[in-house]
């Protein structure tokens, strides 16, 4: 969950020189940056560096990643012609640099696993039809509402992009892959069913017979997880405002869990953090389908020793950070 990023000085040093998308599209550099919490604070998995926007460009869209704001798209997608001029990925073409990153991060790693990810089609179509990062959703529904075709449209393209972005991670050496659905919490579980659903399944669908983890992770999603089991994934993360036992209860044993630390948490005393992580790791004793991790990413803010000596205590524990 955002292992590597501002909380690192390290980090931060580089990016006083590159963008991040300069670092993301760098293969020595989207090395250097991934491994660097697997070497500084031991977790038990590295996840690739770069953002879900990344396999956007290859389909004529034009972003960019404002700091402070997050991604921005200039020309926003709200009607079905646009939908018709998108182009269709090729990983090895478009985004040959990435796989050479996850080739050399999965040499470097020595055997520690490496998650590659990318976006979930409607987090993604947030953004594009929004044009910017939002709380509403207004112009994102508007059309979901509107115009289901051209939704429907844009939904399959997302969802086709990140079949093969996710396909040519794996084949380049990713051991599992996380869907990033941050935003997906915005809807009601009749509208994710049915503008959202099918196009998730399909991605899952997709890798199955690659024969890694598929992770599926939203953000303020805890009326959304018997959907988000029914897509396919093999684990569900889940975020800080839903009690893992009660998410067990809900999706039954077949499913794995990840999660759910407050990432604020690492903001706090330790024993403040260490009795939190107690209670996750108590709540979820004996269940061998569960990884510790924080229920999303790690803040700007977060002292790195912090995150050094919660790997280890989780790892004291018996669990996997």
């Amino acid at each position: 969950m955002r292992q590597a990023g501002r909380y690192q000085p390290e980090y931060r040093a580089l990016r006083e020189r590159y963008s991040l998308l300069q670092i993301a599209l760098n293969p020595a550099l989207a090395t250097e940056v991934t491994v660097r919490p697997v070497e500084a604070f031991g977790v038990d998995a590295a996840i690739l560096f770069s953002d879900i926007m990344v396999p956007l460009g290859p389909l004529g869209i034009r972003y960019e990643i404002q700091e402070g704001v997050g991604p921005v798209v200039p020309d926003p997608i709200r009607t079905g012609a646009q939908v018709a001029r998108l182009g269709e990925l090729d990983p090895a073409r478009d985004l040959p640099m990435v796989l050479e990153a996850v080739e050399r991060i999965v040499a470097r790693l020595h055997g520690v696993p490496l998650i590659g990810f990318a976006g979930a089609p409607f987090t993604l179509a947030s953004y594009l039809v929004e044009g910017q990062p939002t709380r509403q959703y207004v112009a994102t529904k508007r059309l979901m509402w509107s115009d289901p075709a051209t939704w429907g449209a844009l939904m399959d393209v997302l969802a086709e992009t990140a079949v093969r972005y996710l396909t040519a991670q794996i084949r380049a050496g990713a051991q599992a892959v996380q869907l990033f659905d941050s935003w997906a919490g915005a809807l009601s579980p009749a509208d994710y069913r049915q503008y959202v659903l099918p196009a998730t399944r399909r991605i899952f669908a997709g890798l199955a017979e690659l024969g890694v983890p598929r992770i599926y992770f939203g953000v303020g999603t805890g009326s959304l997880l018997e959907l988000m089991q029914a897509t396919g994934a093999d684990v569900v993360g889940v975020d800080w405002r839903t009690p893992l036992p009660e998410a067990r209860r809900r999706l039954g044993p077949g499913t794995a869990l990840q999660g759910n630390l407050d990432p604020v948490a690492l903001l706090a005393p330790w024993p403040v953090l260490a009795a939190a992580a107690d209670r996750i790791l108590t709540a979820m004793r004996g269940d061998y389908a569960f990884v510790f991790n924080l229920g999303h990413g790690v803040l700007p803010e977060t002292d790195p020793e912090q995150v050094r000596r919660l790997v280890a205590y989780v790892h004291d524990r018996g669990g996997a950070a």
